[in-house]
């Protein structure tokens, strides 16, 4: 139990079963005063709670209802043992042993009542056992009932089983009524064990976190040194740096851990000495090795390959990027797709209906027509039929059809470095018909290189001393900025030697989508794009030299000293390896047209995406421009992704149907719906891929839910099925549509 703050308190909840138990539980809990929303996932098996209330009368309400809560507001993975199998997993609670003890009581009446009529051995030994095998699996599900209809006035799916038993005491079907219960008993149980089985794929993310680190820490209140030259304790001035395994929650900022050959990688930081090739696909989902070396970012959790690493931490345990990476999985089984909604609804007005229908059923042909109400020699009355029909229209297969597929398609992902942040994008992903691409960093990798610069005083050759001091004039501007064009100009200074000429800029603004300005020794110094030079500064006598850089594919920055034209700076950056499969692919599963979006020149624009292969490209866009073209997209193909780095391209993002960030930084962790973890561009179409497996799947399960049903009530009222075999088939679809969810965790194959 965790309280999140003055109105939100999180519980954990033991001891559901099925989607149902949730329902029951949000309302009953949702019944206690004071309360504003309570609201429950089966899934995480989380309940919110907000309002004023005592969490002590939540958890009794709980208690109440059935259920218990756990001391910790985690997702069950976190804490729960692995479901290893299903007979431990039944013997580990009391209502499932009673069920297993009832099956043993129903067997006898089984066998010679129902599967071997025609030896003849009847007895009332086998109508006592089989009752007694009613009582014992059924009053956990009776007493179930009875809260749902005292505390929340609602008949639920436990209410039908217990009208349906005991019905078919009332008419003689003592066997029936036994196996009714023991097989609905048994079935609620299979369905809490594959559930636990489906968050096991939580439970495998968080098991790649280690738990404990190497750091290195002076030696404290050492008794070899204790009295020498004044030392009285705390750190050792003698004994240096030493190592200590410690916890990774012990571990501060700026610390320096030691990782070994073969070790996982405790926590994200900077690599300061040692090289080594590190897995990294518990994070980003990447098939091969990544070189690393001083001055590398490392990620908690990536697998370090050949060499000894000293890494300085950079974040702490709670917010590195694997602890992200698990909440946020956690939270995405949380939003429910508009698929689960709807079955949720469905079934909430499903239930009462099939009462309402069942009592038709059991008068109007006895009344209307002189049908039979009791069971005759030759056939079954319509008493009989109408308790069939309470079994046959149990909804469990359907409620559960659609979570399972959600949380099992989310974990997948999360697995291969996609994380999607709830099912409604999952959903939304896979009707998409439309993409846009940002350029830098996207479709790019984001790390371009300083080609060339050249001064308005160039004195000819390569780098003289006014190009360079161009260089170093932008370059103290540029320091105070995290463009990752920005970022090449300071590389390139420094590389150059001349990024301390200058002081670092004051009074730095960006103007977002045309430049930066700041003042550099009191000179107003600003960094802009070709297109607002032609609008604001005159720079005729560079025309040329900027148009032919622009020709090259060059992406031109313009620099003007006091408002007078200085020079410009050109850069060039990679198009990602991965760019033209992705592309390629998503031509190939239908989606079009492919938009790159860039505030680049047209020329450049058109180079880049000449070795892309996108459709369109619309060149010169402000951050405004990026919105509108989204926009206009929408309006055209209704359901649009848009795909950026995360760091400035939000507007577009939100803007869009499913905003896409690929990377694995903060601000793409928090700006996206999707984010690709990797820097692999072909984890988008194994993303779309997976959200239409994800829904074909969906639909698959509630058509089979739907179609078995209606098959099977067909046969109830022409008088051809019976109670146990419908309880049978219920129990049977629920296990075929879990088991097909859960196919979902590893398929469709990664990239």
């Amino acid at each position: 139990m965790n309280e999140n703050n003055h109105t939100e308190q999180v519980f954990h909840i033991v001891g559901m079963d099925c989607a149902s138990c949730a329902t029951t539980l949000e309302k009953g809990v949702g019944k206690l005063d004071n309360i504003d929303l309570a609201s429950i996932n089966f899934s995480t098996e989380l309940l919110r709670v907000q309002g004023n209330v005592n969490p002590e009368d939540v958890v009794s309400r709980v208690r109440e209802l059935g259920y218990d809560v756990a001391d910790s507001a985690q997702p069950a993975a976190s804490h729960q043992p692995p479901a290893t199998g299903f007979l431990p997993f039944m013997w580990g609670r009391m209502d499932t042993r009673l069920a297993l003890l009832g099956a043993v009581l129903v067997l006898p009446g089984l066998i010679f009542n129902e599967f071997l009529p025609m030896l003849g051995w009847e007895s009332p030994v086998l109508d006592v056992t089989s009752v007694a095998a009613m009582v014992v699996a059924g009053w956990p599900i009776a007493l179930s009932a009875w809260r749902a209809v005292k505390i929340n006035h609602e008949i639920n799916i436990n209410v039908l089983m217990t009208i349906a038993a005991i019905g078919a005491v009332i008419i003689g079907a003592y066997t029936e009524a036994g196996l009714v219960m023991v097989l609905f008993a048994l079935g609620e149980a299979l369905e809490g064990f594959t559930g636990a089985k489906a968050r096991e794929s939580i439970r495998s993310l968080m098991a790649v976190a280690p738990t404990s680190a190497t750091v290195l820490r002076y030696c404290m209140d050492c008794a070899g040194h204790l009295g020498q030259d004044g030392y009285t304790g705390g750190p050792c001035p003698f004994c240096g740096l030493e190592e200590h395994r410690v916890l990774v929650e012990e571990l501060q900022m700026g610390e320096t851990i030691v990782v070994k050959p073969g070790e996982r990688i405790p926590m994200d930081g900077r690599i300061l000495s040692g090289a080594s090739s590190v897995n990294q696909a518990p994070i980003t989902g990447e098939s091969k090795l990544v070189e690393k070396q001083a001055g590398d970012s490392v990620f908690a959790s990536s697998i370090n390959g050949e060499g000894a690493l000293e890494i300085e931490i950079t974040h702490l345990a709670a917010d590195n990027t694997i602890s992200r990476l698990i909440q946020m999985v956690a939270e995405a089984q949380e939003r429910r797709a508009p698929a689960e909604r709807f079955v949720d609804q469905f079934a909430r007005y499903y239930t009462p209906a099939v009462v309402v229908l069942a009592v038709l059923v059991a008068a109007v042909p006895p009344i209307f027509l002189e049908q039979p109400f009791w069971n005759t020699a030759d056939g079954q009355g319509w008493l009989y039929r109408a308790l069939a029909l309470l079994v046959v229209a149990c909804p469990c297969a359907l409620v559960i059809s659609t979570p399972v597929s959600i949380i099992s398609a989310i974990s997948n992902g999360a697995r291969n470095g996609v994380l999607f942040k709830g099912g409604a994008y999952l959903e939304v992903l896979s009707r998409v018909k439309a993409m846009a691409f940002d350029k830098t960093g996207t479709l790019t990798e984001g790390r371009p290189s300083v080609a060339r610069y050249q001064s308005l005083y160039c004195e000819g050759g390569e780098a003289c001393e006014p190009c360079n001091d161009l260089l170093a004039l932008t370059s103290a501007v540029e320091r105070r900025s995290s463009h990752p064009l920005a970022e090449a100009v300071v590389h390139e200074s420094a590389l150059r030697g001349v990024n301390g000429r200058y002081p670092a800029a004051e009074s730095v603004q960006t103007m977002t989508g045309k430049g930066v300005t700041g003042e550099v020794n009191g000179r107003r110094i600003l960094i802009g794009s070709h297109s607002y030079f032609d609008r604001h500064i005159p720079h005729d006598a560079a025309c040329a030299a900027v148009a032919q850089a622009d020709a090259a594919g060059y992406t031109t920055m313009l620099i003007s000293d006091e408002n007078r034209y200085a020079g410009y700076i050109a850069v060039s950056d990679k198009v990602r390896a991965s760019s033209r499969t992705a592309v390629t692919t998503l031509k190939a599963q239908g989606i079009a047209p492919l938009v790159m979006l860039t505030g680049d020149n047209q020329t450049t624009a058109d180079k880049i995406a000449a070795e892309v292969g996108v459709t369109d490209v619309q060149a010169n866009c402000l951050p405004e421009d990026k919105v509108t073209a989204v926009t206009r997209l929408r309006q055209k193909y209704d359901h649009v992704a848009m795909i950026g780095d995360g760091i400035n391209d939000a507007p577009a993002l939100a803007t869009a149907s499913v905003g896409v960030a690929i990377g694995n930084t903060a601000q793409a962790m928090e700006t996206a719906d999707i984010v690709l973890m990797g820097d692999d561009l072909r984890q988008l179409p194994f993303a779309v891929k997976l959200s239409r497996a994800a829904m074909n799947t969906v639909r698959a399960n509630i058509a089979m839910s739907i179609g078995i049903k209606l098959a099977f009530l067909g046969l109830v009222l022409v008088g051809l099925g019976s109670m146990w075999l419908a309880v049978l088939a219920d129990v049977g679809v629920s296990l075929l549509v879990t088991l097909n969810g859960m196919r979902l965790r590893k398929r469709p194959s990664s990239i």
